[in-house]
């Protein structure tokens, strides 16, 4: 993985549907190396404002950098390969169903590269779905679902994450799969979560509260 420090910034970033804004005047930095929750009342934007990071939905005003620090320069743009950055995980992005677990992994694959260290068996066994290999993900509990979603965000060669709800339909054995992966290949990622679920971010040291920028 990519070891070099970067900076997401938004700037008076504003955004808004028809006349509704959803935030407005938001200033803020996003690190490497930390953990970020953005927190607020269901329906207040916090989807929004993570597809707003990634840069998925565009923002009526204000802007976004993203800012490349090395030992020779810092160079804040927002270029044009900006999604090979980042990984995302979220109730509203689909599997392909009519894949294999092995399938979709290798799919994925060509987009964008998994931790070179982890090979693709090896990252179907950590997230308990060996035994679903060769199974349709069409044929697969919700649950199942979400564990394959969450290895394919979490397993990506990305310096940035991005999670929305990640822990949605998982059980209690599901929940501590969550934090053993975040706790072993995250360390060093950009993460911001959006939850109001204490569980799924209780280790995060910066919070945003979206009903501050309202």
């Amino acid at each position: 993985m990519t070891t070099n420090k970067m900076t997401i910034s938004l700037v008076n970033a504003g955004k808004r549907f028809n006349r509704e804004w959803i935030f407005r005047k938001l200033s803020y930095q996003f690190n490497s190396n930390t953990a970020y929750a953005i927190t607020g009342p269901n329906g207040s934007g916090k989807s929004t404002l993570l597809q707003c990071i990634a840069a998925s939905s565009a923002l009526n005003e204000g802007s976004i950098e993203l800012t490349l620090n090395n030992n020779e320069s810092a160079i804040a743009v927002l270029p044009e390969n900006y999604y090979q950055q980042l990984a995302i995980c979220a109730p509203y992005l689909e599997l392909i169903e009519e894949m294999t677990t092995l399938e979709f992994l290798q799919f994925h694959q060509q987009f964008k590269p998994l931790l070179n260290q982890i090979s693709i068996p090896e990252i179907i066994q950590i997230i308990g779905l060996e035994k679903a290999t060769n199974k349709q993900i069409r044929h697969f509990s919700s649950g199942m679902k979400q564990r394959l979603k969450l290895a394919q965000a979490i397993f990506t060669d990305t310096p940035i994450l991005l999670l929305d709800e990640p822990c949605t339909n998982l059980d209690k054995e599901g929940y501590a799969l969550y934090h053993q992966l975040i706790n072993t290949y995250c360390n060093n990622k950009l993460l911001v979560i959006c939850s109001n679920d204490e569980a799924e971010i209780d280790f995060c040291s910066k919070r945003i509260n979206i009903v501050a920028f309202k």
